[in-house]
């Protein structure tokens, strides 16, 4: 009979712990927090030196029932949540409610849930870590003092359902700063020359660098064609070649960030999406006979350290697949930033000899993908860099200087398995791009000279990826937090989605002006990155984490008085949606609902009529041949294709239709998207056509 009882997060997890520690332990699952704020008032007794109110949350009182019934039972408890400040305060809400001595050696933490790491982790168990518990505490606490004082000034002041918060108001700040420089951007012209060659059946190209001194840029025509015309009676001569090797070095293992950031680029994840997966993938994944084990360390980590087991077993993985030339001389990982938690690992496989082929039939597609970009990541980051051949030539005419560049990939090293991807055009992938052998006071024959007109483009619009990557780098919030804090904004309203990039909505600018007016600290990067440095100042035992609350509310108080007395009352009209309610014939205008926009009656509420907002796209319904097909959103936000006669047709399509029948069975065709091709199939024959850009 156990004897043990040993408590964690997840369903998933407790199967997988219970497995690897055998009869004498039972492994139960909280779900979570047991125990938090209540949501019906702020908590925070702030005249009682911020005493939080902890309450028992709603619907896990039989959970906590269960719990305490078999912690009666138990010689011993541990306390075995996520390694982390969360993770550590789960266990101090644990310790508190099972009556657990919180100085006892009831802590038990793991990377990574596998036989060894588990089994290991239960020999040395600790007691809770206050320091974290309280970082954790004073998280929570500062989060509800700003959310629970602002957000009902929105509501009262501008509009029901509004909020704000440390994080979240930043990130907004960020995507309307980007905005209004998007808006205030003025275009400049310039000018290119491209020359293209020919040399020993090798097609290369040159572009107008400068004079023999220094660099130039072209802006206007006027200068291109003085040029052309000066090149056309003068011939073209190499005067300098320079070879070069340079070395590319790979790219460290994943943090929480950066994992989100690869997956946003590479899979087209978003970051709760990469999240959920990730959970999946460390919690534990059936494997045949090996049964149920975790396929990755622990993925909430600002870290890219490495054990020295995982790597030799990488090593030896590479040496056994590639050569012992792939092998890094000295694998270096990158320092911890200071802002960094370094208590655990990389997010990294927990064996590196299950390679993703083996693995696919266990996973499902998204974990596939998602395991394979973490292998990938964390074997290449073990590897040789990758060694390239760099040829630069300048051919001159005249007093005009052309370049030419060239690049080959010596040694792959690192790039056999993996290559990090960018936001940036300028940082994409090395391309081969070959130059036949050239060598100076050597003259050229043109083939072709095409000067082109460009205009510089306005700074990019965020993309989750891009936004979570700034977030990181000015020190705001923690990587866990990002994905809560991006649904938040589109789920207010505040910020919508456009080709995958965050466009600021006019609910959002109000809302960003009077928290900017009236609560200039919160939305204030420096002030809010100082805040995230006194967590962490907490977390080290630094500093008491009443100190840091007491600092801060202070003031904030005062502002909260000031604009619950001051703010104006802002009306938000309702937007004209162009046709009258086919009910009562008053105007139809447009509302925000939980799942977005949508029409209604501007008679409400005696006339509640509502009804989405559908957009035809020119085809008629395959099915039914009358209606018209229309594009439509799901809960999830997500595009898809039906019948504007529904429910009476039932036609529904994730591929957009065309208005083109198949040339084999007379189907209409459909457009369906990959990430930067458009390919037209039947959907009911094989008949398909040449993918286009």
């Amino acid at each position: 009979m156990a004897d043990h009882l040993v408590i964690v997060e997840s369903p998933a997890k407790a199967k997988t712990i219970e497995k690897y520690l055998g009869k004498k332990y039972k492994v139960k699952a909280s779900l979570g927090h047991l125990r938090d704020l209540p949501k019906s008032q702020m908590g925070v007794d702030v005249d009682n030196n911020y005493e939080p109110k902890y309450i028992t949350i709603r619907g896990k009182g039989p959970i906590l029932q269960d719990l305490k019934k078999e912690a009666k039972k138990a010689k011993k408890i541990y306390l075995a949540a996520d390694p982390d400040r969360e993770g550590e305060a789960i266990a101090w809400h644990l310790a508190n409610q099972l009556g657990v001595d919180i100085d006892s050696d009831c802590r038990v933490v793991f990377n990574e849930i596998t036989k060894g790491a588990v089994k290991e982790s239960f020999k040395t168990p600790r007691s809770i870590n206050m320091d974290l518990v309280d970082a954790q505490q004073a998280r929570r606490v500062l989060d509800r003092l700003v959310g629970y004082n602002i957000s009902p000034i929105l509501w009262k002041k501008v509009k029901k359902g509004l909020s704000a918060g440390r994080v979240q108001s930043v990130a907004l700040r960020l995507i309307i700063d980007r905005e209004k420089e998007i808006e205030a951007f003025i275009p400049e012209e310039y000018w290119s020359i491209t020359v293209d060659f020919d040399k020993d059946e090798t097609p290369f190209q040159a572009v107008y660098y400068g004079d023999a001194k220094k660099k130039l840029k072209l802006a206007s025509k006027e200068e291109v064609d003085r040029i052309l015309k000066d090149v056309e009676s003068s011939p073209f001569e190499v005067t300098n070649v320079v070879k070069k090797e340079r070395k590319r070095n790979p790219a460290v293992p994943f943090t929480t960030s950066s994992l989100q950031q690869e997956a946003a680029r590479k899979l087209n994840f978003r970051a709760r999406k990469t999240m959920m997966v990730a959970q999946e993938l460390y919690e534990g994944i059936t494997i045949g006979k090996e049964g149920t084990v975790g396929l990755i360390t622990y993925m909430r980590t600002d870290s890219t350290r490495v054990s020295e087991t995982a790597k030799e077993e990488a090593k030896q993985y590479i040496t056994e697949m590639f050569g012992e030339e792939y092998n890094a001389p000295a694998a270096k990982e990158k320092e911890p930033s200071k802002k960094a938690q370094d208590a655990h690992e990389a997010v990294r496989p927990t064996a590196v000899m299950r390679p993703p082929a083996g693995m696919k039939q266990y996973l499902t597609n998204d974990q596939y993908k998602l395991y394979k970009l973490i292998w990938e990541r964390f074997v290449a980051s073990q590897m040789a860099p990758a060694i390239l051949d760099t040829v630069t030539v300048d051919i001159m005419n005249g007093d005009h200087r052309f370049r030419a560049n060239g690049s080959q990939v010596k040694f792959p090293g690192f790039m056999k398995v993996y290559i990090e991807g960018s936001d940036d055009k300028k940082e994409q992938p090395v391309n081969e791009k070959m130059l036949p052998v050239l060598v100076e006071e050597e003259t050229l024959e043109e083939e072709k000279i095409e000067p082109k007109q460009h205009f510089t483009q306005p700074p990019p619009r965020y993309s989750e990826a891009r936004l979570v990557k700034t977030l990181e780098e000015l020190g705001i919030g923690r990587p866990s937090t990002y994905a809560p804090t991006l649904d938040t904004l589109q789920k207010r309203n505040y910020v919508r989605l456009d080709a995958r990039r965050f466009i600021p909505t006019e609910l959002g600018g109000i809302v960003h002006e009077a928290v900017n007016e009236y609560f200039p600290n919160i939305i204030d990067i420096e002030f809010t990155a100082g805040m995230e440095a006194d967590l962490d100042k907490i977390e080290e035992g630094e500093i008491a984490w009443k100190e840091v609350i007491d600092e801060f509310y202070q003031d904030f108080a005062k502002h909260v008085e000031r604009a619950d007395a001051e703010m104006e009352e802002i009306e938000i009209k309702d937007e004209p949606a162009g046709e009258d309610c086919e009910k009562c014939g008053s105007a139809m205008v447009y509302k925000m609902g939980r799942y977005g926009k949508f029409m209604a009656c501007s008679n409400f509420p005696d006339c509640r009529n509502t009804k989405a907002i559908v957009k035809k796209i020119g085809v008629k319904c395959p099915t039914c041949k009358e209606g018209d097909v229309v594009e439509r959103k799901s809960k999830r936000n997500r595009i898809f294709y039906g019948c504007d006669q529904y429910p009476a047709c039932d036609y529904v399509s994730w591929d957009k239709p065309i208005a083109r029948a198949c040339p084999k069975c007379e189907t209409t065709l459909v457009e369906r998207r990959a990430r930067k091709t458009v390919q037209v199939q039947c959907p009911n024959c094989e008949y398909e056509e040449e993918p286009q850009e």
